[in-house]
């Protein structure tokens, strides 16, 4: 019996995991469309409260109204602010290229004199004309951003029609115990989904200040572009972070003198990113959001892998509700108990 049920287990394993690479096989083909029906499926379950607090006091169509203008508002000033801090900082390398193409064929210069002869591979490559084409790459970007946010926006206006249809529909399943996990697993999402957005503004908003200021104390210039720069990369776990601690860090290797200055102003801000971070940020979310930092990683990279920029920022999100629909079933809650970290466990 005991080997049967060995082979029972290996067997539900291998298709498990043969399903899961055909998922996200199709998740990467059909990323045109599965990527704006995400980010939709998280606005609805952030801004749902709000809808329905509205629709129960004026007419539906107007409380949707006032809840995409509200939400295309936030998404617009959110993205004017990243676009500025990368615009003003992006126009001062482009500016001051050559002096970054100096600094770094002196610091090959110094790794081929010690043995290190890569470096001089790397320099080949590494030019103005390189940079240019990257800061073209990347406002090529701008007009297919704009068409996958019009496509989500279709699918939230849509998605907020029917949440009430569709919550009727599930609750009429013959199947109690899928009607059951269905919706009790939207509602764990959404809650857990709107926290996480609250933590994370909160969190965001923290470093961002904290840098800003460590920026205009220490004398680097774009104080200000540095702290919105860290504020909207904060979304973004683990990598988010880093960048926003390695840009400054390289401007400040061509404005201070002495390379003690650079170290103090790459540790300083490191140590900003891992209190707020790794102190502060857990005490706020609680175990609502506690998930295993191996699952949070593997799925920023996993994501970003099939989905680009946008899955950078959708990993998480993604990660969260994965965990809360394998919770509400037993045949899955061991996967939740695995990756949603000891709080979770605790709390049971």
């Amino acid at each position: 019996m005991e080997s049967r049920d060995g082979v029972g287990f290996g067997r539900s394993v291998a298709t498990l995991v043969v399903a899961a690479v055909v998922v996200c096989a199709a998740a990467q083909q059909a990323k045109g469309v599965l990527a704006p029906l995400a980010a939709a499926l998280f606005i609805i379950g952030v801004v749902w409260p709000a809808q329905r607090w509205l629709q129960s006091r004026m007419p539906k169509l107007a409380a949707l109204a006032i809840t995409i203008l509200f939400t295309t508002t936030i998404c617009l000033a959110f993205a004017s602010l990243a676009a500025w801090a990368f615009g003003r900082v992006g126009q001062f390398l482009v500016a001051d290229a050559a002096r970054y193409q100096a600094f770094y064929e002196q610091a090959v210069a110094w790794l081929d004199n010690h043995g290190v002869e890569i470096a001089g591979l790397w320099a080949e490559h590494f030019n103005v004309g390189w940079l240019l084409r990257a800061m073209q790459y990347v406002t090529g970007r701008a007009n297919s951003l704009l068409s996958f946010w019009l496509i989500a926006l279709v699918y939230v206006t849509l998605g907020l029609l029917e949440v009430d249809d569709i919550r009727r529909r599930i609750e009429a399943l013959e199947n109690r115990e899928a009607a059951h996990v269905l919706l009790e697993g939207s509602r764990a999402t959404a809650a857990k989904l709107r926290r996480y957005m609250l933590v994370r503004t909160q969190m965001s908003a923290l470093t961002g200040v904290f840098v800003g200021a460590f920026a205009g104390i220490s004398g680097l210039q774009f104080a200000i572009e540095w702290g919105a720069i860290a504020f909207t990369l904060n979304y973004i776990p683990f990598l988010g972070p880093f960048v926003a601690t390695l840009f400054p860090t390289l401007l400040a290797m061509t404005q201070f003198d002495s390379w003690q200055s650079v170290v103090i102003v790459f540790v300083c801000l490191n140590v900003i990113q891992f209190v707020i971070g790794s102190y502060i940020e857990p005490r706020f979310a609680g175990s609502v959001l506690s998930i295993s930092p191996l699952a949070v990683l593997f799925a920023t990279l996993f994501w970003t892998f099939l989905w680009g920029l946008f899955g950078t920022f959708i990993g998480v999100p993604i990660a969260l509700a994965a965990l809360s629909f394998c919770g509400q079933h037993p045949s899955s809650r061991w996967i939740a108990d695995l990756l949603g970290g000891p709080s979770q466990n605790k709390t049971r």
